[in-house]
């Protein structure tokens, strides 16, 4: 498996369809933590908050992603791959990508969850917003895979 080789999603995040596809993931976010917190669609410190924490944790994973493969940006953190690099009648295999998603996914809420917490704290509690940071980053991740893996796993096999 050449998961930590993939540079799927470093070439797509440097295009302007990849801060589009960025932006929007964002926006689900800002949507779903406001409704959490505040019960409304839209915030605006939560959405400062919700923006601040994604750019740390981008920030995070590809340096992350740089240190760990040698260089290659944003592999590690949102691990993009397409049936080239994960055979999915590997069972060995799809329980790799699947534990190594998860991890990313927990080190990207942990982060977020810092950072949300450090500037939502003069508004709300630690609870609520750790709450909120988990589901918009389940929402989020959710609508994300499976834009990115439906796209991956069709075009480019």
């Amino acid at each position: 498996m050449l998961l930590l080789n993939s540079t799927y999603f470093g070439k797509y995040a440097s295009l302007p369809m990849g801060w589009l596809f960025m932006a929007l993931l964002l926006a689900i976010e800002v949507v779903v933590m406001s409704k959490a917190l505040a019960n409304a669609y839209f915030v605006s410190r939560v959405a400062v908050a919700a923006l601040i924490s994604n750019v740390v944790s981008g920030i995070a994973g590809a340096y992350t992603s740089i240190a760990i493969n040698g260089g290659r940006m944003l592999t590690v953190w949102l691990p993009w791959v397409s049936s080239r690099e994960v055979n999915t009648e590997n069972e060995e295999e799809l329980l790799s990508f699947f534990l190594y998603f998860a991890l990313a996914f927990v080190f990207t809420v942990i982060i977020e969850l810092i950072v949300n917490s450090l500037f939502l704290k003069k508004h709300y509690e630690f609870s609520p917003v750790m709450r909120a940071t988990t589901i918009a980053n389940v929402v989020s991740f959710m609508v994300g895979s499976m834009a990115l893996y439906s796209y991956s796993f069709t075009f480019f096999d």
